[in-house]
């Protein structure tokens, strides 16, 4: 009866979910079109922050793809889509110092990030094993199953959790930076801002679904149990 009641819940995350994917490509194709004052391109814009931070040794690459924009800390590289790499327009510039957030936040140490890097190895493992747990555990009704799965499923949700002030520190950082060092007028910020917390509300659906979903979980062990 408890994990009926959260159907609703974890449908409506799934609805907001797939709404914020329609989201950020739409708020990132229109800016897009957009070009910057200034004609810097996603790696102009990249290149600029990192050497106005000493990160002078992190390289920019170029990646296949849309949106498949990330930062590597193992490898210490920015790695671009090829629409933001060589793009001028206000999307790319977003989204390639949103990328150099990151990095400056491992030169920093910024302390959610680091908690994320630790916890990677053993939510990398959790999430992979959990799904196997739980439902080896609902076939055979072994509770010990479905709790064991329940707390590695429970590591999975908590990273993604620490995974949000990461990205909003990170979009904050790239917003601030660009304005006062003069990636974009005040004006192109506001293009910025949207372009990025698109992005930011991916990651919040994102850990909204795990959240019910580990929620109906306990439940549906909890009303097991009784």
């Amino acid at each position: 009866m408890y994990s009926d009641v959260m159907l609703i819940p974890i449908l409506l995350a799934f609805g907001l979910s797939l709404w914020a994917q329609f989201r950020v490509k739409g708020t990132f194709n229109k800016w897009a079109k957009v070009q910057n004052m200034y004609g810097l391109t996603g790696h102009d814009a990249a290149r600029r922050m990192l050497d106005a931070h000493g990160l002078y040794d992190v390289p920019i690459e170029p990646v296949r793809g849309t949106l498949s924009d990330h930062y590597d800390p193992i490898h210490r590289v920015v790695r671009l889509s090829e629409p933001v790499y060589y793009e001028s327009s206000i999307s790319a510039v977003a989204v390639a110092c949103h990328e150099v957030g990151h990095a400056i936040q491992h030169k920093e140490k910024y302390p959610m990030l680091v908690m994320r890097h630790r916890m990677f190895p053993v939510v990398n493992f959790a999430s992979g094993i959990a799904p196997f747990l739980l439902i080896a555990g609902f076939i055979f009704n072994a509770f010990n199953l479905i709790g064991l799965g329940i707390i590695f499923f429970s590591a999975a949700v908590l990273f993604q959790l620490v995974t949000l002030p990461v990205e909003f520190n990170a979009s904050s950082r790239a917003r601030k930076i660009m304005v006062s060092q003069g990636f974009v007028t005040h004006d192109e910020s506001r293009g910025v801002g949207k372009v990025l917390n698109a992005a930011a509300l991916t990651y919040v659906a994102a850990a909204l679904i795990s959240l019910l979903e580990l929620l109906r979980y306990i439940l549906i062990f909890a009303g097991n149990r009784d």
